[in-house]
């Protein structure tokens, strides 16, 4: 991170490396040490195979287990080997997709096609998915024209709405990273609403996938606040009711239990009225100015999709957040993760 950090500040960006396995997090000087040994090493690759680059035009990524150092000469020797198999031109989308995968269970990727220029990317994460990105590692391409601003701008507007709205299990990685580069091959300058909405779209359909392979996932669920003081008072509220375990464990169970609901709302740090509350899941009113309703306690949740909104009906704030149920497969999986 804090040597990807540094890379960014310059606006040039010509290629990055991602390992899967050992986070490189919490390893002092010699753990930096070895970000940029494996940077300087894909530079040196990168200029012998006709690509002049600089160990400053190189992000690297790396996600895994916290605090162990990586191995160097598993990832030299790796840094070679990737860089020779490009000779054969430019392939192995799915191979990279796969390789950073860690407890993912599936590769993550999406391209949108435009008629002049395309828009592409791979994600992975499963487990510690909440803002700021969790252990997410996402790197898009698009073969546009476009300024270093102009992406920046589109990056940091879509990952607002997508990849900060994903709250699996509200813990957050050290690690976190997504990247946008562009090419400019395709010789096209888009407008930059229209990058934007495509940007928007692929990162919209990567955070899917992301929710929908989650560590332990077997109920995929939006949380959607309406009726606030403030989209900010939405967003707040909707991640406290992603982030209840009651709440999680009620929907695991497929139990419409909508007292959790409202308890986790009146948890939230914001402006609201507990007798104008209403719940409902997918789309059926279980709670209505803050008293359950005839039924309530019938509504079907056994399907693989829910849908809660909770309006608060005091104002016009509204926000969703995605998120999943918690599992015996997520504590399982998680209290045998590092070893």
């Amino acid at each position: 991170m804090l040597w990807t950090q540094q890379v960014l500040t310059t606006g040039q960006l010509r290629a990055v490396i991602l390992n899967s396995g050992g986070a490189n997090a919490c390893t002092g000087p010699g753990g930096f040490q070895d970000t940029h040994a494996t940077a300087e090493a894909v530079a040196a690759e990168l200029s012998d195979w006709g690509t002049e680059t600089g160990a400053i035009e190189v992000a690297v990524c790396s996600t895994g287990l916290i605090g162990d150092r990586l191995p160097m000469d598993k990832v030299l020797n790796g840094v070679r080997d990737i860089v020779h198999e490009m000779h054969g031109g430019l392939t192995g989308g799915d191979d990279a997709a796969h390789a950073i995968m860690t407890t993912d269970t599936v590769p993550k990727q999406v391209a949108l096609h435009h008629q002049k220029w395309t828009v592409g990317g791979m994600a992975k994460g499963a487990g510690m998915l909440a803002p700021s990105l969790a252990t997410m590692l996402c790197v898009l391409t698009t073969d546009a024209v476009a300024e270093p601003a102009a992406l920046d701008h589109a990056l940091r507007r879509a990952a607002a709405r997508t990849f900060d709205r994903l709250d699996v299990d509200g813990s957050c990685s050290t690690n976190d990273t997504v990247l946008l580069l562009a090419s400019g091959a395709s010789e096209f300058t888009p407008s930059q609403a229209d990058l934007d909405e495509a940007v928007l779209r692929v990162c919209d359909d990567l955070c899917a996938q992301l929710q929908a392979d989650a560590e332990g996932v077997t109920k995929r669920v939006t949380v959607t606040v309406r009726g606030a003081t403030s989209e900010d008072d939405a967003l707040t509220a909707a991640r406290v009711i992603a982030r209840d375990s009651l709440v999680k464990t009620a929907l695991f169970g497929s139990d419409p239990n909508w007292g959790r609901v409202l308890a986790a709302v009146g948890m939230a740090p914001i402006t609201l009225d507990p007798d104008r509350i209403s719940v409902s899941f997918n789309c059926s009113a279980v709670c209505v100015d803050g008293v359950g309703v005839p039924g309530a306690r019938e509504v079907d949740l056994s399907g693989a999709d829910i849908d809660i909104t909770v309006d608060l009906n005091i104002g016009d704030g509204q926000a969703a957040i995605r998120t999943t149920d918690l599992s015996h497969a997520y504590v399982e999986e998680n209290s045998a993760y590092s070893s």
